[in-house]
């Protein structure tokens, strides 16, 4: 069983509904009505030692305020404001007490950007190392949750920021890479302080621009593929159009790395990805100027289910056709 399968079959015992539940599992958050005004948007991460992350170069502080924003980057994707987090903290018996200082300090620095607050719970003994799972509540005015499932053909598909720094960061982590120059730096620190896209998505949800939305944490190629499968469509997407910095490039060579592996597949970029009407382009760049972020055009919704990668063919001169579905991180992939 991959993930998906996994997610499926818990979901699959789902049988009955429940008052006050609008959407659970299959979304970045379910969504609860709250009031006649709004609805609460809820979601949950875990990050556990040596999956997720690796204390030898992921400092405390930065751990602290990665929690928070991979749990924030959720309510991001659905459109809303994040409002309070519990946590629960598992620590082996021999801790550090200076690195829950730090991390303690990263999970309030966090807080206070984002504008939600630790409410709650629990610290227990872990055996194998740190586990961080985190709980976010946030909410949404009623008629502006923006989920998966919206996407049409002939929809235009975007994506914020920049692509695969934060896998190029992790992989000059895991190297013995001296990361001694300022772009090397920023690469790493895609990795170790993601800046999920609150701002825009709240401004992307009170536009009324947007048919569907996802945050980015398993790679463009599965998270683009979870979209459109609950849309019901697929997608096609142009290498060359992929947004990243010249950096990657570079970076990616000095790796050994595919740079576009790192783009499709790295994940952990916390970006968003969404799908508008053509006519709405004009609207959509204006408004990411005044939000601060960048947007790119990156491809089409189409009608026949997948996703599908568009690369030249220096061998041809043309251009060739790759299916991608699926093909970034799982925790458990198929083998």
């Amino acid at each position: 069983m991959n993930e998906r399968d996994i997610i499926e079959c818990l979901n699959s015992q789902n049988v009955a509904g429940k008052p006050g539940l609008l959407y659970g599992i299959g979304d970045d958050c379910a969504v609860i009505e709250k009031d006649t005004d709004r609805s609460w948007l809820v979601s949950m991460d875990t990050l556990i030692e040596t999956v997720h992350f690796d204390l030898r170069w992921h400092p405390a502080e930065k751990l602290g305020r990665k929690a928070v924003a991979v749990n924030v980057s959720d309510i991001a994707a659905m459109g809303g404001t994040p409002l309070f987090i519990f946590l629960s903290l598992g620590l082996p018996k021999a801790f550090d007490p200076s690195w829950v200082h730090g991390f303690s300090e990263g999970i309030a620095g966090a807080c206070r950007e984002y504008g939600c607050l630790l409410v709650g719970g629990d610290t227990v003994h872990s055996p194998e190392g740190v586990m961080i799972t985190v709980t976010v509540i946030g909410d949404v005015p009623v008629g502006e949750v923006i989920y998966r499932n919206g996407a049409l053909p002939g929809d235009i598909i975007w994506v914020s920021g920049e692509l695969g720094l934060a896998a190029a960061g992790l992989e000059i982590c895991k190297s013995d890479i001296v990361y001694d120059t300022a772009s090397m730096r920023a690469i790493v620190e895609a990795h170790l302080n993601p800046q999920p896209r609150v701002r825009l998505g709240r401004m992307l949800a009170k536009s009324g621009l947007v048919h569907a939305m996802m945050d980015l944490s398993d790679g463009l190629a599965t998270d683009l593929s979870h979209l459109c499968k609950q849309s019901g469509v697929g997608a096609v997407i142009g290498s060359e159009k992929l947004p990243t910095s010249p950096d990657l490039f570079d970076t990616a060579s000095l790796l050994r790395q595919n740079p576009f592996d790192l783009m499709l597949k790295g994940g952990e970029d916390y970006e968003l990805v969404f799908v508008t009407a053509t006519d709405a382009a004009p609207k959509i760049k204006a408004l990411s100027e005044k939000a601060g972020v960048s947007v790119t055009k990156i491809g089409t919704i189409v009608e026949k289910q997948g996703v599908s990668l568009i690369l030249p063919d220096s061998a041809s001169k043309k251009q060739k056709e790759v299916n991608i579905s699926f093909a970034g991180f799982d925790h458990f992939p198929s083998k």
